[in-house]
């Protein structure tokens, strides 16, 4: 089997409630979202440091609907799995890697990112010349070294509305890890092309989970058709 690793200085993320009219009309017809409470589903979204990978360092955030994983016997019960409808990296190479590899749909332009980490949290502002697109701030926990198993969804449809080809790809983070859900971080998203798939003031601006990896590994496995 063919992995593919990326090296990364930091990633977080959190979870936070949105629309589920919303996650419905993201969602192709196979998946469907996993509700927090009624009509709330579930979007992730996370930022990376990359700093070693097949096209060099580079940041990339990542705005994703959480959706069942598929379970298989023998195979490790996945942390999470997501669906992503948005990605945006810093370099022109990482966009086009990924959209080839793993299939992933993605704001076709390289923005700019602003990792600011202090001593009990990560902000974060994504833009595009000069205007802010995404903000997130995550707070630090206790950290323990582990390994979690992640599935990630994705079509041919949602990168060049061709085929109706379906992907599954396992992914696995190794890394010391901090989770917690005190509600202490935030996410404020603009009006952009990247967000116009979501109800901006129906998005929850606090996450109910956050997650923090430091520096550590993301190993992916081959794509898998569905």
């Amino acid at each position: 089997m063919n992995i593919t690793r990326y090296g990364f200085q930091s990633c977080v993320g959190g979870f936070f409630e949105f629309a589920t009219s919303d996650a419905r009309k993201i969602l192709p017809s196979h998946l469907e979202p996993i509700e927090k409470m009624h009509e709330r589903s579930v979007m992730a979204v996370l930022a990376f440091q990359f700093t070693e990978s097949e096209v060099g360092p580079y940041d990339e955030l990542v705005m994703a609907v959480i959706t069942p994983p598929r379970v298989v016997e023998g195979q490790p019960l996945p942390k999470a799995a997501f669906y992503p409808f948005m990605v945006a990296t810093s370099t022109d190479e990482s966009r086009a890697h990924a959209i080839e590899r793993w299939r992933l749909p993605h704001y076709m332009a390289a923005l700019d990112f602003d990792f600011q980490e202090g001593d009990e949290t990560m902000d974060l502002v994504v833009s595009e010349k000069g205007e802010p697109i995404v903000e997130l701030t995550i707070t630090k926990h206790e950290f323990h070294p582990t390994t979690n198993p992640y599935h990630c969804f994705t079509t041919d449809a949602a990168v060049d509305n061709g085929n109706d080809g379906r992907y599954k790809v396992n992914i696995f983070m190794n890394a010391p890890h901090s989770e917690h859900e005190e509600e202490a971080g935030s996410l404020t998203l603009h009006e952009h092309p990247m967000t116009e798939m979501l109800t901006i003031d129906d998005v929850a601006t606090w996450p109910f989970r956050e997650e923090w990896y430091q520096a550590g590994e993301q190993t992916f496995e081959e794509l898998e058709t569905l």
